[in-house]
């Protein structure tokens, strides 16, 4: 699977934030990235051109023996009709304990990613947050989130600060890839 202009876009999208998470939220803790590792759907995101016109949008986390965390992001692109995939690396920004984490898809170039909220019982579902407002994306374990849920993470994201009324929700109705 070819990287292409994915991975450059990510790149860019991702790298040249801070690593910091936005003034007033918190990662959770008591965070097992052994637990969280796997494959993720994305449900819903804030818009971005290195995310622009996908559909079935996973990412998958696996740890590493370093301590750092390989991402593969893929997704369907809709205007070129094909699969992208961009693949990177995470490291915890301090206790492996909290759930706040810089990624980078090339280099030294990093950018935060924050678990917000999180379903710590059964981690079937999570709220990132980036390095401010501007970034947000809603994950499960499943392509679907039930009503009650998906509410309780809109409210949670409202009460952050996030603009709700601007998410995209993901469509995810391909078996192809």
């Amino acid at each position: 699977m070819r990287l292409s202009s994915f991975l450059v876009v990510v790149l860019f999208g991702l790298t040249a934030c801070s690593t910091n998470a936005p003034d007033g939220i918190t990662a959770v803790t008591s965070f097992e990235i052994t637990r969280y590792a796997g494959k993720w759907y994305e449900i819903a995101r804030l818009d971005h051109s290195f995310e622009r016109d996908m559909t079935d949008v996973s990412a998958n986390y696996r740890q590493q023996d370093d301590g750092s965390v390989e991402v593969i992001n893929r997704g369907f692109d809709t205007k070129r009709n094909e699969w992208r995939e961009a693949i990177g690396k995470a490291k915890f920004t301090g206790d492996t304990n909290r759930a706040s984490l810089k990624v980078s898809f090339f280099g030294p170039f990093y950018g935060g990613y924050h678990v917000v909220a999180l379903d710590q019982k059964d981690y079937r579902w999570a709220l990132v947050a980036g390095p401010d407002r501007d970034y947000l994306w809603i994950l499960a374990r499943d392509r679907q989130l039930p009503p009650e849920i998906r509410e309780q993470l809109l409210v949670r994201a409202r009460e952050l600060g996030f603009d709700t009324q601007k998410l995209i929700w993901v469509s995810h109705n391909r078996r192809d890839g």
